[in-house]
């Protein structure tokens, strides 16, 4: 058995109580879309929250290519795992799959609502016991159980996940990884790449462009986007759901804070989407309301929301929401040249589990092996390792659902676009006062370069207690 790391239980005190204030401090914008942002097929999705730029991890080094079919634990491993999940439709299934090829380890997995999984987690962790073996994490949520070595580093012995980076995008390798780049607490999972996904027939109808790589083109100049949005609201048609969502997806693009926790969202590219956005916002492009909402569905159904942007996962949403409307909806790239991850979930292992062998064997093999990617692929769940995704068997799967499109191609081009980011517990902080600042600057036509400036300098005075207190619980310098 994999021995358990030491950690001072006063310290590791203080640095959760320090996590739970900053996560009590989400707002509810914030806390909704990181529920439906993740993989959990709740796709009416809002905002995203993110972080920071790209850095090197220096602890991993590259290696020689990985057989996936050879890279797998033994068979020979025994021990009792106990899971917790959220994706309420797909780990049992896996589970299943697991213990067929692994009878000497038992698992056991509980799937909780989204929200409770992760509370529950960080209540455990702060007591010292009662957490699982293995549990799914929310990129967003990544934050709560950062500080404090209450995670397992999956880059030290005997785990060597390192191994594992020249296989995985930077960004799905940077986002479950300390701010520093020294630890990996979540091992990479899935990706999912912001998307529009339209009404095809619509568009046809309306002599628009239809064709996904011929729309995801036109929709890079400005122009054409409130070209595009001008002439379905002349009949009667939202583009999107949320008005304000290009700012949105501009600002999750490239996060909260950078490495060194400096404001990452005052840039040139920020200002010109606010631009855009406010032009939208006049044009009257979106009805500001969730397709799962009762009216969103309506106006779904009766043809009036057209589009819908969405983590690669959302095709499943819609399948499951509009079972009537297959064949009608394609996918294609988000506008204006912003390459946006929305949601993700990693798998983590709790230090104070006492069966690490075997919940490491759970992770490998659910990460690493085809057999498991049949499985994870059948609910939309986007495998982030390039040679699982560059078997015929995935990138040749067509969706009935989405006109017999091959939907896998467009989401694994797009995840190689996304910049690195990493995620901090003053992210939450940041959301609020940014989201809160941009609306007000939407309804007052405010200058946009002023607003963006006022946005950062109003974070860094805000929350300079939370990003101090931060860098002191990472060692990180002052």
């Amino acid at each position: 058995m994999i021995s358990q790391r030491k950690t001072s239980s006063l310290v590791v005190c203080m640095l959760m109580v320090f996590v739970l204030i900053l996560s009590a401090c989400s707002s509810a914008g914030s806390s909704t879309t990181n529920q439906n942002a993740a993989n959990n097929g709740k796709t009416n999705t809002e905002k995203t929250n993110n972080a920071s730029e790209p850095t090197n991890a220096t602890a991993t080094e590259g290696t020689e290519a990985i057989d996936p079919a050879n890279d797998l634990p033994s068979k020979d491993i025994q021990g009792e795992v106990t899971v917790w999940a959220f994706n309420e439709k797909v780990f049992d299934e896996v589970g299943a799959a697991f213990m067929a090829e692994y009878p000497g380890i038992k698992l056991k997995t509980v799937v909780m609502p989204f929200g409770d999984l992760h509370d529950k987690l960080q209540t455990t962790i702060a007591a010292g016991s009662g957490a699982p073996d293995v549990a799914e994490v929310e990129m967003y949520q990544l934050n709560r159980y950062m500080a404090g070595n209450v995670l397992e580093n999956l880059l030290e012995e005997p785990y060597n996940a390192g191994k594992y980076k020249d296989l995985v995008v930077p960004y799905n390798w940077e986002r479950w990884m300390t701010p520093d780049s020294s630890q990996l607490l979540g091992m990479p999972w899935d990706m999912t790449p912001g998307v529009y996904y339209y009404r095809a027939d619509i568009f046809e109808e309306l002599g628009l462009p239809s064709d996904p790589a011929e729309l995801g083109e036109y929709m890079q100049d400005e122009e054409n986007l409130l070209n595009l949005a001008q002439i379905l609201k002349a009949n009667g048609k939202y583009f999107m759901e949320w008005s304000d969502g290009p700012i949105v997806w501009a600002g999750d693009e490239v996060g909260y804070f950078d490495k060194d926790m400096n404001w990452t969202r005052n840039t040139d590219k920020m200002v010109k989407v606010l631009d855009i956005t406010k032009r939208g916002q006049q044009l009257g492009w979106a009805p500001h309301i969730g397709y799962g909402s009762d009216e969103g569905k309506q106006l779904v159904l009766k043809g009036d929301l057209v589009g819908v942007v969405s983590g690669s996962f959302g095709a499943r949403g819609l399948q499951e929401t509009f079972p009537e409307l297959a064949g009608k909806w394609k996918v294609t790239r988000l506008p204006i040249g912003i390459n946006v991850g929305m949601g993700g979930s990693s798998f983590v292992i709790p230090s104070q589990s006492k069966n690490k062998e075997a919940a490491w064997a759970y992770i490998q093999w659910s990460m690493r092996s085809e057999n498991a990617w049949k499985i994870w692929t059948k609910h939309s769940i986007q495998p982030g390792y390039k040679d699982i995704s560059s078997l015929d068997w995935y990138a040749n799967t067509k969706n009935e659902y989405l006109g017999g499109q091959e939907e896998f191609k467009l989401y694994e081009q797009l995840s190689n676009d996304i910049p690195v980011k990493h995620l901090t517990p003053v992210d939450n902080k940041g959301w609020e006062i940014f989201i809160a600042a941009i609306g007000d600057a939407l309804a007052k036509n405010t200058d946009s370069k002023t607003a963006i400036q006022k946005i950062g300098d109003d974070v860094l005075k805000q929350a300079s207690k939370e990003i101090a207190a931060f860098k002191k619980a990472m060692g990180m310098q002052p």
